[in-house]
């Protein structure tokens, strides 16, 4: 994919290191974003999940990744492993890209209230949103100059999506947790942001019933009337990432040609 997208050259990141988590093959957007980071010069470790190893370190490795960890994000004893590991490679960190969430598929259909369980609302609510407040932690001990980190996240935080059910709760928890870090980290000079993405045919996407039927939703009644696309997302992250990002934290910014701000589509004006 990377070969695919047209990402611009540079030296934004020249000279800058950090941490990419939940690459899951050549489709993700953290798999992009990674993409357009290196093609800018970062130095970039990724963390990954003992099942998604084979597929995650050929991906790094074709674009200069030399640091591959292992992190579970709901283990603590790994995520000390894995950020022991980060201090020792790498010393310190710049960046941190936080692109993790996950939902028992079966609950992400029907009814929200009648298919939701305690068990997977909780474990939703542990690997999708706390997962960054955990990570943000222990990145900043790594960051005595300050840096700057992300995360993902949807407009089903904002709206009701069919389908989306828990994950949109998670979601919601994940922005305001951006918020709360970007003010407890702030005077570290460090910056955290949200990127709401719109639908991009992605593995999680497929978690999703009636996933496709999202991203033509998304291109019919987006304000481009186009795709989201990776390149997009992964120039806001480039923003946000580099120093040209500087100023800005707390945020969460839509990368969604414009769907977001869609009240009423035309088609449905026009039936009245």
């Amino acid at each position: 994919m990377a070969d695919e997208m047209n990402l611009p050259k540079g030296e934004l990141m020249k000279g800058k290191k950090g941490l990419v988590m939940g690459v899951a093959n050549h489709n993700s957007i953290a798999w992009g974003i990674a993409s357009q980071l290196a093609a800018q010069g970062a130095e970039i470790a990724f963390s990954y999940i003992d099942a998604m190893e084979k597929r995650v370190r050929p991906l790094g490795e074709s674009i200069g990744v030399r640091v591959f960890v292992p992190a579970e994000v709901t283990d603590d004893a790994s995520m000390d492993a894995c950020f022991a590991m980060l201090e020792k490679e790498f010393g310190t960190l710049d960046f941190v890209v936080h692109a993790i969430a996950f939902s028992d598929k079966n609950e992400l259909r029907g009814s929200f209230v009648d298919n939701t369980t305690r068990e997977n609302f909780l474990r939703s609510m542990d690997i999708s949103a706390f997962s960054f407040v955990d990570t943000a932690r222990r990145a900043a001990r790594l960051m005595p100059n300050g840096g700057s980190m992300i995360t993902l996240t949807y407009l089903g935080s904002e709206r009701v999506i069919p389908n989306y059910n828990v994950m949109g709760v998670c979601k919601a928890a994940l922005e305001a947790a951006t918020r709360y870090i970007a003010r407890d980290l702030g005077p570290k000079k460090i910056r955290v942001n949200a990127i709401s993405a719109g639908a991009i045919r992605t593995l999680s996407l497929a978690g999703i019933q009636d996933g496709r039927k999202m991203i033509a939703q998304g291109r019919q009644f987006s304000a481009l009337k186009e795709d989201t696309s990776v390149e997009g997302v992964a120039g806001c992250a480039l923003w946000l990432l580099s120093d040209l990002g500087r100023s800005t934290t707390g945020e969460v910014i839509h990368v969604d040609a414009g769907f977001h701000m869609i009240g009423l589509p035309d088609e449905a004006q026009d039936e009245g």
